[in-house]
């Protein structure tokens, strides 16, 4: 089997498991627990109050400032009446506030290193918090995974997950599953070695670590050169998914590290041996042991720095009239992917922006077949690479409805030049090997696009044009309503079925993050975070100023309800 595709242990799941019968992980009460809305990374909910009919009416009922003009990536929590969110800086690094009146009830900030922000990829972020049992967890950009209660705001404890000087950060919100903090690293840009770990929630004592680059005697090693696999990246940063039926975790991992291709075993168009396992990959794990059960690896040798850490949006599908086990994912490189989840297998995978570095994907191999034209070479450009490394698709999150069984997707549509260089590793600096020019318009002449997409037909439904690229993540309710925001800052609710704009406010500024919902005291609330994005624009030259330019800075949080 090939070395990209493989599914472990695909007999002994579909034997024990029918198809996951009934799945359904989503945000059905009043509350929004965790990052994604449910285990499934759906971001959506049951709540209907808020309609169609009646979106019009939304107004403000009340805002909270964060403190800062850093870039705003977080998704509040609402657990119990207390909404709680993080900010990526300023004097508070989280807020507990009354979900109802705003009404702040603690607020945490911790001691951080004096350098900590020295070796960050990619502007301060701070995606989110998790919560379980009393406790709130998060990820710093120090490397350092804390506890806090939820109370209080009093830390309960705190771990070096890995040193932050060595090019480590956390960047996301981790995934809690049974007794178990599981979290991801960034520092890909940084050739760091990717590994996911987990972590007792009570003591924040390390149960497992699974490196994502396999070293010496494990399997995959030999699609490395020599010792490549050392800064080989694969970080697993973004969020992950869980089915407690088949009681699997879904992690994607980031580029290759360095982006130059000739480090790492080739330097040629034809990839051969050296795929570079498990980078730019989807993977599922045993949350107790932390065990690779399958892996399926979107692009092998990746040297676009077309990340697979797009979060994996789990659901039932029925496809050609069987109910499948799906798990969708908007890749970076340009791809729509459904896999089966019990094994890994492709189902079916189609552009959903412009690609030319590769012309499709491989049904029967799972290999995309590339355009040699557009793999870049050790001093060798490769010109008008589509999409760009931003990808098709960046981290803001997408959302699955039920309703309409239609995928909601933030997707940009640019392309690059690229060529790969010679460098040396120096720990804790920027690892590329690689120059690029970014910012090239694609050819259908938008920037970006917020696509309503079906996963079954594999095409696209809807679309909404935008003027520029960076747009938020989705929200889908059972009211009828997707919502989302753009870097100009105007936040809209769209009809679900067919993308006709029903409401927008201008927040004041940029809208990265995706929204979310939730009740209190019988009345249902949106809540969206605002604050321009201030990192990546700037590779972006002329668009990337209009990016900026298109909203102030500043962070609020701002909650909508009918009146």
């Amino acid at each position: 089997m090939a070395r990209f595709r493989r599914g472990l242990l695909a007999v002994a799941l579909c034997t024990a498991v029918a198809f996951s019968a009934g799945l359904s992980f989503a945000a059905s009460g009043d509350e929004w627990t965790i990052y994604g809305g449910d285990y499934s990374n759906t971001r959506y909910s049951s709540l209907n109050q808020i309609t169609k009919d009646n979106v019009k009416d939304l107004k403000v009922v009340w805002m909270h400032s964060l403190g800062s003009t850093e870039s705003q990536e977080n998704t509040p929590l609402v657990v119990d009446g207390k909404m709680y969110v993080a900010t990526s800086a300023g004097p508070a690094y989280v807020f507990a506030l009354d979900a109802k009146t705003g009404e702040m009830l603690w607020s945490h900030q911790p001691e951080m290193p004096d350098d900590y922000h020295s070796i960050v990829c990619c502007g301060h972020a701070n995606r989110g918090l998790s919560y379980a049992n009393g406790r709130l967890f998060m990820g710093r950009l120090d490397g350092v995974l804390v506890a806090l209660d939820a109370n209080t705001g009093e830390e309960l404890w705190q771990t070096v997950v890995q040193p932050y000087k060595e090019g480590f950060s956390l960047t996301s919100a981790p995934l809690l599953v049974k007794d178990l903090v599981i979290t991801g690293l960034s520092g890909g840009e940084y050739g760091v070695r990717g590994s996911l770990q987990a972590y007792k929630q009570d003591t924040g004592e390390m149960v497992w670590r699974t490196y994502t680059t396999p070293g010496p005697g494990e399997p995959g090693n030999d699609s490395w050169k020599g010792e490549s696999w050392k800064t080989g990246g694969a970080t697993p940063w973004y969020v992950g998914s869980y089915d407690p039926e088949l009681n699997l975790i879904y992690y994607g991992t980031s580029n290759a590290a360095p982006w130059g291709g000739h480090t790492r075993g080739n330097d040629s168009t034809d990839i051969g041996q050296y795929t570079n396992l498990y980078t730019a990959s989807q993977l599922a794990f045993n949350p107790d042991t932390g065990k690779i059960v399958w892996h399926y690896q979107m692009t092998p040798s990746d040297v676009w720095d077309y990340d697979g850490v797009n979060e994996p949006v789990l659901v039932d599908l029925t496809i050609n009239g069987a109910k499948v086990p799906a798990l969708l994912k908007a890749d970076r490189n340009g791809f729509f992917y459904v896999l089966n989840r019990t094994n890994g297998d492709l189902i079916s995978a189609e552009p959903y922006v412009t690609v030319n570095w590769a012309s499709r994907v491989d049904l029967e191999t799972g290999r995309p077949v590339e355009n040699p034209k557009y793999r870049p070479q050790l001093d060798k450009w490769a010109k008008g690479v589509c999409p760009n490394l931003i990808g098709g698709k960046n981290w803001p999150p997408m959302s699955y409805s039920p309703q309409t069984n239609l995928v909601y997707i933030p997707t940009f549509d640019m392309c690059m030049d690229l060529v790969s260089r010679e460098q040396k590793f120096v720990q804790g600096t920027f690892y590329l090997a690689s120059e690029f020019e970014l910012g090239v318009a694609g050819p259908s002449g938008s920037l970006a696009e917020f696509v309503a997409w079906d996963p079954v037909k594999q095409k696209k439904a809807w679309g909404i044009k935008e003027e520029l690229p960076f747009l938020g993540g989705a929200l889908s309710t059972a009211g009828g309503l997707v919502f989302y925001g753009n870097p100009s800052g105007k936040f809209k609710a769209v009809n679900a079925e067919n993308g006709e704009v029903l409401w927008s406010f201008k927040a004041g500024s940029g809208i990265n993050q995706g929204a979310v919902t939730y009740m209190a005291d019988g009345k249902q609330y949106i809540a969206a975070i605002s604050g321009r994005l201030v990192g990546p624009p700037s590779f972006f030259g002329e668009i990337g100023e209009k990016v900026i330019a298109a909203a102030p800075p500043g962070g609020s949080l701002i909650v909508f309800s009918l009146p």
